[in-house]
C-alpha cells in the first residue's frame, strides 16, 4: 500500500499548483484508477509518488517508508511504468531486463523464470536479442511492463498503461492487475477512459486542476452524483467540466 499525505507541487513562480493538498491511500489487494482530463495533475502526482519529482509540501509513504527520508528503500517497494516507453535504445531487450534485475537484486533463478513467463505472455520471447531501437512503440511498452513485473513489486504504478497497446496486450495487463491484487498487492494506474476504470477498478480517484474531487467506489460515485447524468461517462464529464490546464 502507499499513502500520499498533504502533497502540493507548483511549477510557476506565481504559485499556481499543479497538485494541491493531495491526500490519498491505495490499499493492498486493490486496483485503484486515477482519473482526470489532460492537464489535471495525474502525471505530476505519479512523478511525486515515484520520487521523480519532489513535492513542495507533504510526503509519500510506500509501505510506511517515507520517500523523502528514505528514497532508496521506498523505491524498492514499487515498480513504475511511465507513459513514454523510452530507455537505453542501443541495448538489447534481454540486456535491459537483466539490468533491471541487477538493480533490484533479483536472483538468477527468479529472473530467468519471470523473464521467460512474461515474455511468452506478451509475445516478446523471440525478439529478446534485438536492440530496443528496432522496437515499435507497442513493443517498447510491453518491454517496460515486463521489466516492472520481473521485480514482483508490492505496488505496481502505471501511467496510462493501455495507450498504444493492441487489444490482446491490454487484456493481458488487466488480467495481471487482477492476479496481483488477489495476491495482496496494490495496483495504481492513471487513465482518462471511464469505461476502463468502471470495469476494472475497486476504487477510483478523480482529480481536477490539481485537486482531488472524488475518492471511492463506482457505486459511491453513482449514488453521490446520480443527478449529473444517467451514465458514468455523463457523471465524469459533468465533474471535470471543460476548465482544465493545457499541460500536465
Amino acid at each position: 500500500m502507499f499513502t500520499i499525505k498533504n502533497v502540493s507541487k507548483s511549477y510557476n513562480k506565481n504559485g499556481e499548483k499543479a497538485v494541491d493538498s493531495l491526500n490519498l491511500t491505495v490499499n493492498n489487494g486493490e486496483i485503484f484508477g486515477f482519473l482526470g482530463p489532460n492537464g489535471a495533475g495525474k502525471t505530476t502526482s505519479i512523478k511525486i509518488v515515484t520520487g521523480i519529482l519532489k513535492p513542495d509540501e507533504g510526503d509519500v509513504f510506500l509501505d510506511d517508508i517515507s520517500i523523502k527520508e528514505r528514497p532508496i528503500a521506498a523505491k524498492r517497494q514499487f515498480a513504475f511504468v511511465p507513459d513514454n516507453p523510452e530507455t537505453f535504445s542501443r541495448l538489447r531487450a534481454i540486456e535491459y531486463l537483466n539490468f533491471i534485475g541487477d538493480v533490484y537484486k533479483i536472483s538468477s533463478q527468479d529472473r530467468k523464470r519471470r523473464i521467460e513467463y512474461f515474455c511468452q505472455k506478451f509475445g516478446l520471447k523471440e525478439v529478446l536479442n534485438n536492440r530496443i531501437n528496432s522496437f515499435s512503440h507497442g513493443m517498447k511498452q510491453k518491454l517496460f511492463l515486463i521489466a516492472s513485473l520481473i521485480t514482483d513489486p508490492q505496488n505496481w504504478i502505471l501511467d496510462e498503461p493501455m495507450v498504444g497497446l493492441d487489444p490482446e496486450a491490454a487484456f493481458i495487463i488487466k488480467e495481471i492487475m487482477r492476479e496481483r491484487t488477489v495476491a495482496g498487492k496494490s495496483v495504481f494506474f492513471s487513465t482518462h477512459v471511464m469505461e476502463v476504470a468502471e470495469k476494472l477498478c475497486d476504487k477510483i480517484g478523480i482529480i481536477k486542476r490539481g485537486k482531488l474531487i472524488f475518492v471511492g467506489t463506482m457505486e459511491d460515485l453513482k449514488q453521490k452524483h446520480s443527478q449529473e447524468g444517467k451514465s458514468l461517462e455523463d457523471i465524469f464529464l459533468s465533474l471535470i467540466g471543460s476548465d482544465v490546464k493545457k499541460t500536465e
